[in-house]
């Protein structure tokens, strides 16, 4: 594992009796009912106080109040009956007031679990813990408004339960990967084709705006300006005070500048692998890693997707090893796959790799156990060529697996060589629940554990 210079773990939690969190039922902070009240005013005021000024401003107060009012004798006894505890290893949530609902969550379902702390949650000691469940967008769990200590303390009793542990075990130690320099990903964020041609073109039309006293440069350097905050400056604050370290529950990542973020990953839920060099990045020697995590649905796919933003190119690969144990990238064969689709492809029992991009270069890393659906297609020129592809489906996210422009004998015998390995990858009773007790047997020999072809 490659030291890093300089990097102090953060303190890990210990228990001690007060800090039981495996009995018990626990509310969200009493600060939500006031942010509550204050959120349903001044909405009222934004949308409705311009109409009601035309009576008057005592109109405007006296309505005001009786929102303020009313929205309390709404909030307050409806975050006294939402309340959340764990029963043994399932989760136990109750919410609403008029509309009453109970979710009761098997936490061996469980595929992420993140504590976040927005800008106005870091102020107060806030926290919300977010727990991703297998099953789609509508399964994932968000405790609001938790004392910061509280969401820690939830965080590693969740994990520990979800490994097959007692809710009471300390939190796993961790070991240090890599951190991130602010230096590397200010250097990293500039340095990319886009970015410079933006910022080239911001500094062109500003130029031309002052010098020629033309008013309509505006229309052109908003968009531009834009792109660059979505593009650049988000990213940058996005990953700010970025490290990663490896833990016996998983990948461990925190990062964020006004949006504090802990992400867990745990065993088994990274799906397949990206590693993206863009152009002017291969110059740096650094590197992308991309996941398709399971569990994150919709836009969280998005945004829980990176694994290392900014990283050099060896301990991006680094990572992909520490991630699929038992699978190195390096030993894997590759061969051209045609003049038709230029790009490297090869497989073997462990893993299938691609690697494709003339300028850019993305590596798409897809364990053979983890591959759901195999394909063979062909495009009406394809056919006339004699060429397929081979498309290797995974859950959804930015890694995938395509071989293009390979001969039609070919890519039928690789499709069944990727279907044989990955019948005798599969294991009996292999899942990604209770990675911390379960055992690990022979190869399956049931003929119906094949991938769909």
């Amino acid at each position: 594992m490659p030291p890093t210079v300089g990097y102090r773990p953060p303190p890990l939690w210990r228990p001690r009796p007060e800090d039981d969190v495996t009995s018990g039922v626990f509310r969200s902070h009493w600060s939500i009912i006031p942010m509550r009240v204050m959120a349903v005013t001044l909405v009222f005021v934004a949308l409705v106080g311009p109409i009601l000024f035309t009576f008057g401003v005592a109109w405007v107060f006296l309505l005001a109040l009786a929102v303020v009012f009313g929205s309390l004798a709404y909030a307050l006894p409806a975050w006294w009956y939402g309340t959340f505890g764990l029963r043994e290893d399932h989760l136990v949530v109750h919410s609403g007031l008029v509309l009453r609902g109970s979710r009761e969550i098997p936490l061996s379902r469980l595929q992420a679990v993140d504590v976040v702390q927005p800008l106005l949650m870091q102020v107060f000691g806030l926290a919300e813990l977010r727990i991703e469940l297998a099953g789609g967008d509508r399964t994932a769990i968000r405790l609001r408004c938790l004392a910061k200590p509280l969401a820690e303390r939830l965080r590693v009793a969740v994990l520990a339960h979800a490994a097959g542990l007692p809710g009471r075990s300390p939190e796993a130690p961790e070991w240090p990967f890599y951190r991130l320099p602010f230096p590397l990903l200010l250097g990293a964020l500039t340095f990319r084709v886009p970015i410079l041609l933006s910022f080239v073109a911001v500094l062109l039309l500003t130029m031309i705006g002052l010098l020629f006293a033309e008013a309509g440069v505006a229309g052109a350097l908003i968009p531009l300006v834009l792109g660059l905050i979505r593009y650049f400056w988000g990213p940058l604050a996005r990953y700010t005070d970025y490290y990663a370290s490896l833990s016996s529950d998983g990948l461990r990542l925190r990062y964020g500048m006004f949006q504090r973020r802990m992400q867990t990953v745990p065993p088994g839920r990274v799906q397949a692998v990206r590693v993206v060099e863009p152009l002017l990045w291969r110059v740096l020697g650094v590197a992308r890693v991309e996941a398709n995590v399971a569990g994150y649905a919709g836009a969280r796919q998005g945004d829980s997707a990176t694994l290392l933003p900014v990283a050099p190119r060896r301990l991006a690969f680094s990572l992909v090893n520490e991630v699929f144990v038992g699978s190195d990238p390096a030993f894997v064969p590759l061969v051209q796959s045609g003049r038709w689709a230029p790009g490297l492809m090869g497989a073997n029992e462990h893993l299938f790799v691609t690697v494709r991009g003339l300028f850019g270069r993305v590596t798409d890393i897809v364990p053979v156990e983890r591959m759901q659906t195999l394909r063979l297609t062909a495009g009406p020129l394809a056919r006339l060529t004699g060429r397929v592809a081979l498309d290797v489906d995974t859950p959804p996210g930015p890694a995938d697996g395509r071989a293009a422009g390979r001969a039609a004998a070919e890519g039928r015998a690789l499709l069944d060589a990727l279907v044989e390995s990955a019948r005798r990858a599969l294991v009996r009773e292999a899942g990604t629940e209770r990675w911390a007790t379960r055992s690990t047997e022979g190869p399956s020999e049931r003929s119906g554990d094949t991938p769909e072809t």
